[in-house]
């Protein structure tokens, strides 16, 4: 089992110019390949904050973090992307193209790929998601369900070796949620590891492995189901 995440004694405080929110004192925990794992807790406990804290997107006043054995200091945003797929809380941060095909094409040409294979993986990530009737519409227009989808296709066309999943099941209605999970499903049987962060109970029970729960910024339940 291979270890994707490992967090060693990692303190982190929010600051703003009246006050210090201590967030993260001293935490570790390790996440592994290929397994499911769900972070729940409590609004406020921390939760995305440790998600971003792993993806490098805001760094620790103390301790390390390793992603696939490499500690995240000496890495850049785009190298820990490369090998985890991050789908940020609100789908809208990460959409910047103005067409939906645009949105998952445009790396894919700056990583070289030809023009074929691009529309080949395109199409099959915009159909998987349900996606495909939209390829030519402008991302800022569409749903917040479509928006999810698209930002989750953006990922997924990369194909990473992990995912990290940020409340995924937001705005999503029954039928695209059962779409969701059979995706999750497809990557497990391909050994491709998912940490889901949710408040939704049914969707964890169906997929967990294991179930990580902090409150008020530490561990209070660690469990594989």
């Amino acid at each position: 089992m291979e270890k994707v995440f490992a967090l060693k004694n990692v303190k982190f405080h929010y600051k703003d110019s009246k006050r210090i929110s201590r967030i993260f004192e001293d935490i570790s925990f390790d996440i592994f390949s290929d397994e499911i794992t769900a972070l729940i807790g409590e609004n406020g406990s921390g939760k995305t904050t440790v998600t971003k804290l792993m993806m490098g997107i805001i760094k620790p006043l103390q301790g390390n973090i390793y992603v696939f054995g490499r500690n995240i200091k000496e890495m850049s945003l785009g190298q820990i992307g490369k090998k985890v797929g991050y789908l940020f809380q609100n789908p809208e941060r990460q959409l910047f193209a103005t067409s939906v095909y645009e949105e998952l094409s445009f790396v894919m040409e700056i990583k070289g790929y030809d023009k074929k294979y691009i529309d080949k993986e395109v199409s099959q990530t915009l159909k998987l998601l349900n996606l495909y009737h939209l390829k030519n519409d402008v991302p800022f227009f569409l749903s917040g369900g479509e928006k999810q989808r698209l930002a989750l296709a953006s990922i997924l066309v990369n194909k990473p070796k992990y995912l990290v999943l940020d409340e995924p099941t937001t705005s999503l209605d029954i039928e695209r949620k059962e779409i969701l999970s059979n995706i999750i499903d497809k990557l497990r049987k391909e050994k491709i590891g998912t940490l889901i962060v949710s408040h939704d109970n049914q969707f964890i029970e169906r997929h967990a492995d294991r179930i990580i729960q902090l409150s008020k910024g530490e561990i209070v339940n660690d469990t594989r189901t």
